[in-house]
């Protein structure tokens, strides 16, 4: 990987422009109007594109909107086991395709669905200056949020001045330390029939809480999640998260996470993680009444990740469905220093493993365990292998994290007392001897 800083660029393909000129490589994003249609990385010699370049792209990227996204080609389609379409668009459906542009034009329209019915939450921990630029974008939506709730997971509520002079924002300090209880806190605050969150290290897209709010009214999903793309690549460590980490998303059409895509990958270990990231997800406030809160055992400040993941785990085995909706848009700030992302991957690994044991004592599907001990090792030697075909030394310093936080996870399933904390579900008793944590 390039320890040279790499632009993030937007080109909005609707405009008749050329695209301009630039100092190096770019990880180009490329738009039609407000509606995000794809990204690929461009070395210095192949930008600016070419205009044959741009019409081949608007052409390919306009396909699979539309059949990604018309009703009448059955949009949107159920998710595959890598969380993409699991039917491709079918040779009779494509040839109803007409008016390709006066659709895109159409249906890239910037979203203006009111988000009075949302509730949207931050969590925040001794990141001031985080929360800051997060703030000021959500103060910024074209449709502001019934409610924007902060809450403060700091020991000593460092964030309250900050957030107390900003008017109509309500401020929340949770002392008990783990995102989870965060979370819950803020869902227990919640007053409004949406529940979003989003990360201290996020700004979201002018649109965001509009695009989060139609989609979920527009469908019958419990859950909605979003595009997370790269604020910035300033860094090694930023651009090693996005390109051979695979960063948050890399998918740029609408897919529905339902009971098919739960059976399809439920016997090695659902694989939920697909569905979306933690910095950009709404709920419906009644999923929370049917399948209860996030597991306080879960999570950054406990065991270290997938507290998120697993609540969507909840909503698919007990019959609900999910749904990615790319055009709700945020950017992340990766870690940009190497220790921080270190961090970062051992603390994703090891709570990945602490929620397939949680899902395998919740819902006893074996195909949890199938992952901890056959999937997850056979991506380790993949990837180890890969790292020495293609010489990345990064990489492979970051897989030494990975693996070491898979062993610290193995650790959760010689933990009668953790285990038995496990959260039941509203209807559904603890057995005797089991706590409840909710």
């Amino acid at each position: 990987m390039t320890n040279e800083a790499i632009r993030v660029r937007h080109f909005d393909l609707s405009n008749d422009v050329e695209p301009p000129p630039g100092e190096g490589g770019a990880l180009t994003v490329y738009w039609w109007g407000e509606l995000p249609l794809g990204m690929q990385l461009l070395s210095q010699d192949e930008i600016p594109e070419s205009r044959a370049t741009l019409d081949i792209l608007t052409a390919r990227f306009a396909a699979e909107q539309r059949g990604a996204r018309d009703p009448a080609l059955h949009a949107p389609r159920a998710a595959g086991i890598e969380g993409r379409p699991l039917t491709p668009l079918r040779v009779r459906d494509a040839a109803k395709i007409g008016d390709l542009l006066p659709w895109l034009a159409a249906t890239s329209a910037a979203p203006t669905t009111p988000a009075d019915d949302l509730s949207l939450i931050i969590c925040t921990r001794d990141r001031g200056e985080h929360l800051g630029h997060c703030l000021r974008g959500l103060l910024a939506q074209r449709s502001p949020p019934g409610e924007l709730i902060v809450v403060d997971n700091s020991s000593d509520g460092n964030a309250a001045d900050q957030v107390r002079a900003i008017p109509g924002v309500r401020y929340l300090h949770e002392p008990q330390s783990g995102l989870s209880h965060a979370r819950n806190a803020g869902v227990r605050a919640a007053t409004r029939r949406f529940v979003a969150f989003t990360d201290d290290d996020v700004v979201p897209h002018p649109g965001w809480t509009s695009a989060i709010v139609a989609a979920l009214d527009a469908s019958a999903a419990e859950a909605v999640t979003g595009l997370v793309l790269p604020l910035r690549l300033d860094t090694p460590a930023q651009s090693c998260f996005q390109f051979d980490m695979g960063g948050f998303s890399t998918r740029f059409v609408p897919v529905l996470f339902d009971t098919r895509f739960f059976a399809l990958t439920r016997n090695d270990g659902a694989h939920v993680w697909r569905i979306g990231a933690g910095a950009n997800m709404a709920f419906r406030r009644s999923v929370f009444d049917r399948i209860g809160l996030f597991d306080p055992r879960l999570g950054a400040g406990a065991s270290g990740c997938s507290e998120d993941s697993e609540l969507w785990y909840r909503i698919l085995a007990t019959g609900g469905a999910c749904l990615y909706e790319p055009r709700a848009v945020v950017f992340h700030d990766h870690r940009a220093d190497w220790r921080g992302l270190e961090r970062q991957v051992h603390a994703y690994m090891r709570g990945h493993v602490s929620a397939l044991v949680a899902q395998r004592d919740m819902f006893g599907d074996r195909g949890n365990v199938t992952r901890i001990f056959k999937q997850l090792p056979r991506y380790f030697a993949r990837t180890m292998v890969q790292t020495i075909v293609n010489s990345a030394p990064d990489r492979r310093r970051l897989l030494r994290h990975e693996v070491s936080g898979w062993i610290k996870g193995l650790s959760y399933l010689a933990r009668p007392g953790w285990r038995r904390r496990r959260p039941a579900l509203p209807g559904h008793p603890p057995a005797a001897g089991e706590e409840t944590s909710r």
